[in-house]
């Protein structure tokens, strides 16, 4: 299985979440796999691709609308791991939201 999220025919946006950890994972690692979880329950959700070394994390998620990214940003469980990313686990972040236009794929 492809870890290169299978999406739609654009359009359609991209959250783009580019983070450096704090030291340790305090919880890190299991809120991270709950909240793929429940954003993939979410309307609108498309997909998900994520890379970590360790230094740099980034993460980009796939939305239909931007109604849609806004209902997650809003989800409450969505808000207390948000809130604690600010307090414990990330040294800096930065969140970028784009409309993708054109795709293209490649599978051998």
């Amino acid at each position: 299985m492809s870890a290169i999220a299978k999406l739609p025919t654009p359009p359609y946006y991209a959250v783009i979440f580019s983070s450096e950890r704090t030291e340790g994972d305090k919880g890190y690692g299991l809120m991270a796999d709950k909240m793929v979880e429940l954003a993939s329950r979410q309307t609108g959700y498309l997909g998900i691709e994520s890379a970590r070394d360790e230094a740099l994390g980034i993460t980009v998620s796939y939305w239909a609308s931007l109604e849609s990214i806004k209902a997650w940003k809003d989800n409450a469980a969505h808000q207390v791991a948000q809130q604690r990313g600010k307090s414990e686990w990330y040294q800096s972040f930065a969140l970028r939201i784009s409309k993708v236009e054109r795709d293209y794929y490649f599978d051998r």
